[in-house]
């Protein structure tokens, strides 16, 4: 069937399912039957499991070496490929550490050369040593341009501690790969090591057990949001424990966290256990699971509160147990199609906005990266997803996988990216295939004694 017979066929198959929606189908407005790929006479086109994971990291690495930004290397906040004016100079901060990591996946899946990566590498890390740092923290937003901080909100124009982690995440990963390398490399490597060491972990604490997101020399602590669990800022305590020089005590930990062991749960959803309090929110949105496990290894990790591999596993099977249920009725949710975490989402008028979905704020919205970053956890059950992700075929952008869609609503699609929901894809398939980030982060001295300060077993 050539090209244009199907896109007739399409049409006409929209048009009915729009005919159905408006005669009193019970599924709310703009409704359709789901996107059924390879529903005509063609044959499928079959691409085995590794030749996903080949082509998703592959498209998805373009976001940090094709659309980086220019002038630093670094990873730009989001990228519009239809509004490529959008956000040109944003560099994110904690999306710029998932980029270092994506960067290490180029070299070793040869995207890129060793000394391409090198040069990459150099040119990031050379902007983060020159931008704006608070007590040694760096901001939510700076400018590509210049490396001055971008105000993310009113009060916050000044050190983000959890961006921070997940860039200092990155940047331990960095020191780890590089340091038995060449001169060039080793130089690298210390480079990567001096930068996270000069994050001042311990002033966020404002002298208290605790530790707070914000600090700003026009504002201080006026946010005062304190980091309290379960949600994805576990990382910022393990690394804070692991500083040489600026160490937070481990009470911060255990009376702030894990609020003198209040963080534990007894509740359940889909007769599956919680095991933590996820920040009062129920399960909360899967990139809970992602964002601190880019490094840290959950597979042998516990402490008294959890087994963080179990914890994740729940957490991801809750999220696919909610989609396959589907309480809501929306359209195509189910074995294949499934995975709620934040991103953009289309609000109620139809334009795009930002939401975190998860089971409790479930809007009929798909985030592939909920699905592909979890594939440590739920392999088979991640795959499928991939595969219906790429059989769609209106799904996959110069980037990878567009940050959201809904089948629901006339398969929306939103054709833009972010930082932030592309790094743990390409991250977390190479976690799953080869463990990598894990081997090279668990490894690092500094990280295990963190994790011996917080009294971690793993």
């Amino acid at each position: 069937m050539n090209n244009y017979l199907k896109r007739t066929y399409w049409i006409i198959a929209v048009l009915l399912a729009l005919m159905v929606s408006n005669c009193g189908n019970d599924n709310g407005p703009g409704y359709q039957e789901p996107y059924s790929p390879n529903d005509d006479d063609d044959p499928v086109v079959t691409i085995t499991d590794d030749e996903l994971m080949d082509l998703v990291q592959r498209e998805t690495f373009k976001y940090f070496w094709d659309f980086a930004e220019a002038n630093s290397g670094a990873a730009r906040e989001r990228y519009h490929p239809n509004n490529t004016a959008d956000s040109q100079s944003v560099v994110a901060t904690g999306g710029s550490g998932f980029g270092l990591m994506a960067i290490i996946v180029g070299i070793e899946r040869n995207y890129i050369t060793r000394t391409e990566g090198v040069a990459r590498l150099e040119q990031i890390l050379n902007f983060f040593e020159g931008a704006d740092r608070f007590h040694g923290v760096w901001p939510h937003w700076i400018n590509g341009g210049t490396g001055r901080v971008i105000p993310f909100s009113a009060l916050d124009n000044g050190g983000d501690i959890v961006e921070t982690a997940f860039l200092v995440q990155g940047l331990i990963c960095v020191k780890e790969y590089f340091k038995n390398g060449s001169v060039e490399e080793q130089a690298l490597a210390a480079q990567a090591d001096n930068l996270w060491k000069g994050v001042e972990w311990n002033w966020y604490t404002q002298g208290q057990n605790a530790l707070y997101w914000h600090w700003s020399p026009d504002n201080g602590f006026a946010i005062n949001l304190e980091l309290r669990g379960y949600n994805e800022t576990l990382i910022a305590f393990i690394l804070g424990a692991a500083s040489p020089d600026y160490a937070i005590p481990a009470e911060a930990y255990h009376e702030g966290w894990a609020n003198n062991g209040g963080i534990v749960s007894s509740s359940s959803q889909y007769n599956i256990p919680l095991i933590l309090d996820h920040a009062g929110a129920g399960s909360g949105p899967l990139f809970w699971a992602h964002y601190s496990y880019l490094g840290l290894d959950p597979r042998n990790l516990s402490d008294q509160y959890a087994n963080y591999w179990t914890l994740n596993v729940n957490h991801t099977d809750i999220n696919y147990a909610h989609c396959v249920n589907n309480p809501n009725n929306y359209a195509a949710y189910g074995e294949d199609c499934w995975g709620l975490t934040a991103s953009y989402t289309r609000n109620s008028d139809g334009s795009v906005g930002y939401t975190a979905h998860d089971p409790e704020n479930d809007t009929g919205v798909i985030s592939p990266t909920a699905a592909v970053s979890s594939i440590p956890y739920t392999p088979e059950k991640s795959l499928a997803a991939m595969h219906y992700f790429y059989e769609r075929e209106d799904l996959l952008g110069p980037a990878g996988f567009y940050d959201a869609f809904s089948p629901h609503y006339n398969d929306w699609v939103t054709q833009r990216y972010l930082a932030i929901d592309q790094g743990p894809q390409i991250i977390m398939i190479e976690n799953h295939r080869t463990q990598l980030f894990w081997n090279l982060f668990m490894q690092n001295e500094d990280v295990q004694n963190g994790l011996n300060a917080l009294g971690f077993n793993y």
